[in-house]
């Protein structure tokens, strides 16, 4: 008993501080770790072995954890080291994107192709966004289209605020249709073992739906906001600079990316595990690099990587205690087994608990809860793990804080002078976000019953 109590305390006490925003995140979740490490494993549980078992290190040693050649390989507990390494990886690849000037070039080509008409923008920008976030992190998609989107809207005299806010929700939507889109997919899919396709087939064709339900809802209700008729700017006279510096790092950072599109698309196929896939894509960005691969290793957000360490271990300790297990327990009991209740209680207490704490501690808690309702109540698993994914991803987008993707693009507006207050956010994203979880549902009950 005093064990399970100690890791509710230490866990309520590490989502309290992470909200609070106070101190570092990463310090945050390595402290609770540490707390949960001797506290849960060793004066409660006077266990070592749960405490092996949560670091999992072990793991990484075994073939399967980089080539599995039969069905995909499932992490049951304890740290992700897949997720950590596969995130580790694509952090370096985008670094070198950005070295060579790749996200610039690819607004700046788009807002010329669209005559550098700001409703064209403001649609086209959405689309880039959702499509981008498919397969870079959401945080990277919004630090440059947000950059750039001011750039246009200081040239072409609109307002950037309801492009910004709309590029969030398409990045967050983007995110949830592939395994590697948002961090949640990607612990969930490293931890039940899916495949990039099977997000695609399942969370994609769901998001695709959505993508243009929401597209047109922002069009109707923002585009009259974008600008006012006496600032219009005669295109004509637009003189945007659109160049590449260096064309061989250019050409050699998109080959990469593509490179690491297909070996996700096909890594149910060649056995490739997402470990095995992003150190092959950060091995071969440093080699191409010369003399800027040490600045590409320095530039890695090293401080999300300790934060998702100290974040596994903290949830561990809950499952190594048996608390996740009553958790699922109580909603098999309220939902009274029934199949399509239970999926609405996990797709809105994910997306409303999502709009206030960060979402990739909750999906990490909700694995191991899915895992065991499938085992009690006989629901399809995949069908819960699609529901938590979509819940968690969508349900971040309704408030500033839901998600990093929201605190970096408000927090580009403001430096650059265009605030954007909860009241504004909210009014705009809350009725699109209750709109895309509603079509969700849905669609998921449609599809999988």
């Amino acid at each position: 008993m005093l064990a399970e109590i100690l890791a509710i305390v230490i866990f309520i006490s590490m989502f309290v501080l992470i909200v609070w925003d106070r101190f570092p995140k990463h310090y945050v979740t390595l402290g609770c770790g540490a707390l949960t490490s001797i506290f849960v494993f060793g004066v409660g549980m006077r266990s070592v072995e749960a405490f092996v078992n949560t670091l999992a290190i072990g793991g990484i040693f075994k073939p399967s954890f980089w080539y599995e050649a039969g069905e995909s390989a499932e992490q049951t507990s304890g740290v992700n080291w897949a997720t950590i390494i596969f995130l580790w990886g694509m952090m370096i690849m985008v670094e070198g994107m950005a070295e060579a000037g790749f996200f610039d070039w690819l607004c700046l080509k788009i807002a010329k192709l669209a005559h550098f008409e700001p409703v064209r923008i403001f649609v086209a920008f959405m689309i880039l966004s959702s499509v981008l976030a498919m397969f870079i992190d959401s945080i990277t998609v919004i630090l440059f289209l947000a950059a750039v989107t001011i750039r246009l809207a200081r040239t072409l005299r609109f307002n950037p605020i309801p492009v910004i806010m709309a590029e969030i929700f398409c990045a967050n939507l983007g995110g949830s249709a592939t395994m590697c889109g948002d961090p949640p997919n990607i612990i969930i899919g490293t931890s039940l073992g899916y495949s990039f396709s099977d997000f695609v087939m399942n969370t994609g064709a769901i998001g695709a739906v959505s993508l243009v339900i929401i597209i047109l809802y922002f069009y109707f209700t923002m585009r009259n906001r974008l600008q006012d008729p006496a600032d219009k700017v005669d295109p004509s006279t637009i003189d945007v600079e659109i160049k590449i510096d260096n064309m061989k790092e250019f050409l050699t950072s998109t080959i990469i990316f593509a490179t690491a599109i297909v070996l996700l698309v096909t890594h149910a196929t060649t056995g490739l595990t997402v470990a095995f896939i992003g150190t092959f894509i950060a091995i071969i960005t440093l080699a191409t690099s010369g003399r800027k691969a040490w600045t590409l290793l320095k530039r890695v957000d090293y401080h999300t990587l300790l934060f998702f360490i100290g974040l596994f271990i903290v949830v561990g300790g809950l499952e190594e205690t048996g608390v996740l297990v009553v958790i699922a327990e109580f909603i098999a009991k309220v939902s009274g087994g029934n199949a399509y209740l239970m999926i609405a209680i996990i797709l809105w207490v994910s997306a409303f608990a999502s709009a206030f704490i960060d979402n990739i501690p909750f999906s990490a808690t909700m694995i191991p809860v899915i895992r065991t309702l499938a085992a009690t109540t006989g629901v399809d698993l995949s069908t819960m793990a699609w529901t938590l994914a979509i819940g968690t991803d969508i349900g971040g987008s309704m408030t500033p804080i839901g998600a990093s993707a929201n605190v970096v693009g408000i927090s580009t507006a403001g430096k650059e002078g265009y605030p954007i207050s909860w009241a504004t956010y909210c009014k705009e994203l809350v009725p699109g976000t209750i709109i895309v979880l509603a079509v969700s549902m849905i669609s998921i009950f449609v599809r999988y019953f």
